[in-house]
């Protein structure tokens, strides 16, 4: 049968001394950064979803360029598609590209603004509870 027993000042003070009160700021802290880390993750995750519409945005263009100019080319809009001219549907899809570009870009910068935010975070709690903390992902 096991013996329990409590622990002496020496031992206390061995295993765990180092601790330090969680103040209600630093509490803010580990939330804002456990929120940023979910925001990050979904993010990371639009942003597979934006390059690979870009990929096959760009993968169609390139297989519209051995089409011929007078064919007419089945356009998704939403769920139906219509069928337009080539070079009407070379346009959209070069103003379709861009849009996403533009959607990467912002979406890219969202990212370094939040990685810079957590960062932050972390020397700051780092700096507080040492080990205590684990902030790696």
């Amino acid at each position: 049968m096991m013996q329990r027993r409590m622990l002496s000042r020496e031992d206390e003070a061995a295993s765990g001394g180092d601790e330090n009160e969680v103040r209600r700021e630093d509490q803010d802290k580990i939330n804002r950064f456990s929120r940023l880390h979910q925001r990050e993750t979904l993010l990371e995750e639009e942003l597979k979803t934006k390059h690979k519409e870009k990929e096959d945005l760009d993968e169609i263009s390139n297989e519209l360029e051995l089409a011929d100019e007078d064919d007419k080319i089945p356009y998704q809009i939403g769920d139906s598609f219509v069928s337009l001219p080539l070079p009407e549907v070379q346009s959209m899809l070069t103003s379709s590209t861009e849009r996403i570009d533009e959607e990467v870009s912002a979406l890219e910068e969202k990212l370094g603004g939040i990685r810079e935010e957590m960062q932050q975070l972390k020397v700051a709690l780092y700096a507080r509870f040492g080990r205590s903390i684990n902030l790696e992902i």
